[in-house]
């Protein structure tokens, strides 16, 4: 069992900056891939990153690439989401979740255990 704590969102003007953290705790934190995604109001919940559980792959949405950036912290059982240049677009739940396997996955159902989100709003 993996409990997940997702802080850092909130309101910001288009083109600012968030930095989104993930706190795990529970079972040994560096044997999970771990992902972010995010849900806008009638949308479907969508694959932002994920970081292999050895933090040496990542994986991005076309949308986000170049803006948004996946770290992990295993002494410190976190995960952050850096992102920049955001858009109104950009606007939606975001979600942690860890997915117990060694391959990085986009799809929401691959994932075990999830948090309890985070608003992001990015204002035009």
């Amino acid at each position: 069992q993996v409990q997940l704590v997702e802080s850092g969102g909130g309101l910001v003007q288009a083109g600012g900056s968030l930095r989104l953290s993930c706190a795990a705790s529970g079972r040994t934190f560096s044997r999970y891939a771990m992902g972010w995604f995010r849900q806008a109001p009638g949308k479907e919940r969508e694959f932002v990153a994920a970081i292999a559980r050895n933090g040496r792959f990542t994986d991005y949405a076309d949308s986000v690439k170049g803006r948004f950036t996946i770290s992990r912290d295993i002494a410190e059982n976190t995960v952050h989401l850096q992102m920049n240049s955001l858009k109104p677009e950009d606007t939606a739940v975001y979600y942690c979740a860890a997915d117990d396997t060694l391959v990085v996955k986009t799809t929401p159902g691959a994932y075990d255990y999830w948090g309890q989100g985070t608003q992001v709003t990015v204002s035009s």
